[in-house]
C-alpha cells in the first residue's frame, strides 16, 4: 500500500510536467504529416468504415443490437458507440508498455519520476479520445440517441479508463523495461483481447453461441468488457451502467486497485536499475 500511495503521489507532483509532455508528445506525433493532428480522426474512421462494411454488412448483423435495460440500436451506431474504448485502450497499451526504457535517456536528465513516464503517454492517448468521443457525440444527436441524462456518467468511465490503463502500464512498463519480449508478447495479447472483448459482436451472441456459462463468465472478467458496455450504455441513454450492474463495478475496481497495488510495488523495486537493462 505504500508503494501505491507514493506512485499516486509522485503523480500529483508532476501533474504540470505530465501535462506539458503529453501536449509535446501529441503534436510531435503529427508534426511531419501534411494533415497534422486530422489524422487522430482519419485513421479511426476508417476503421470504423472497414468493420461496418465487414461485420454490419457482408456478414449480416442485425439493425437491432441490444445494449442494455431493452435498449436496441443499429449496428453502426452501437458500433461507433463502444469501439472509441478501444482506439483509445488499444494505443495506451501498446505505447505505455515501452514507455519507460524508450524515453529513459531523456526523462534521466529531468527531475521527474520514472513513474510518471507511463502517465504523461496516456494523457496524450486521452486528448485523441476526447477528441473522437466528441465526434461520436455529435454524429449521435442526427439519430434517435441524442445526449440524455445518462451522459453525466461518461466522465466516471473515462476515469475508470485512466485509472485501468494506468495501473496496467505500471506493470507492463517495467517488465517491457527489464525484458524487451514482454511487448512483443503484449502485442499479441492485445490483438487476441480486441476479438474477445465486444466491440465487434453482440454479448448476447455468447449464449446464442451455445457457449457453456463458466466461458461466458470468463469472458466477463475482462475488464475492457465494463468499459466498452459502460461507454455504450452511457452514450445511447441506455441505463446507469455502473448502478445496474454494481457487483461488476467492484470487481473492476478490485481488479484495478490489485493492479496499482502490484504495479507500484514492482515498479519501485526496480526502477533504481533501470538503466542497467538498456
Amino acid at each position: 500500500m505504500k508503494s501505491a500511495w507514493k506512485v499516486i503521489r509522485e503523480q500529483f507532483k508532476s501533474l504540470y510536467l505530465i501535462r506539458r509532455l503529453s501536449l509535446y508528445e501529441l503534436k510531435s506525433e503529427n508534426t511531419n504529416n501534411y494533415l497534422g493532428m486530422a489524422w487522430v480522426v482519419i485513421n479511426p474512421l476508417i476503421q470504423i468504415a472497414i468493420y461496418w462494411l465487414v461485420f454490419g454488412k457482408i456478414l449480416g448483423r442485425s439493425n437491432d443490437i441490444p445494449v442494455d435495460n431493452g435498449v436496441e440500436v443499429p449496428y453502426i451506431t452501437w458500433l461507433i458507440s463502444g469501439i472509441i474504448v478501444w482506439f483509445f485502450v488499444q494505443p495506451s497499451i501498446i505505447q505505455g508498455s515501452k514507455s519507460i526504457y524508450s524515453r529513459i535517456r531523456f526523462i534521466a536528465k529531468m527531475n521527474f519520476p520514472m513513474s510518471a513516464i507511463p502517465s504523461y503517454v496516456i494523457l496524450e492517448k486521452f486528448y485523441q479520445h476526447l477528441m473522437i468521443t466528441g465526434i461520436v457525440i455529435v454524429i449521435l444527436q442526427f439519430t434517435e440517441f441524442k445526449i440524455s441524462i445518462y451522459m453525466i456518467q461518461l466522465p466516471y468511465f473515462m476515469f475508470a479508463a485512466l485509472a485501468f490503463l494506468f495501473s496496467v502500464s505500471l506493470i507492463t512498463s517495467t517488465f517491457s523495461t527489464i525484458v524487451r519480449d514482454v511487448h512483443q508478447v503484449l502485442i499479441s495479447l492485445m490483438r487476441m483481447m480486441f476479438y474477445l472483448t465486444p466491440f465487434l459482436w453482440e454479448p448476447a451472441r455468447l449464449a446464442d453461441a451455445g457457449l457453456p456459462d463458466f466461458v461466458q463468465k470468463i469472458l466477463l472478467l475482462n475488464p475492457m468488457y465494463y468499459l466498452v458496455q459502460g461507454y455504450r450504455s452511457t452514450l445511447l441513454g441506455a441505463s446507469w451502467y455502473g448502478i445496474d450492474h454494481i457487483g461488476y463495478t467492484l470487481y473492476f475496481w478490485g481488479f484495478v486497485l490489485v493492479m496499482l497495488l502490484f504495479g507500484s510495488f514492482v515498479h519501485l523495486k526496480f526502477r533504481d536499475h533501470f538503466v542497467d537493462y538498456l
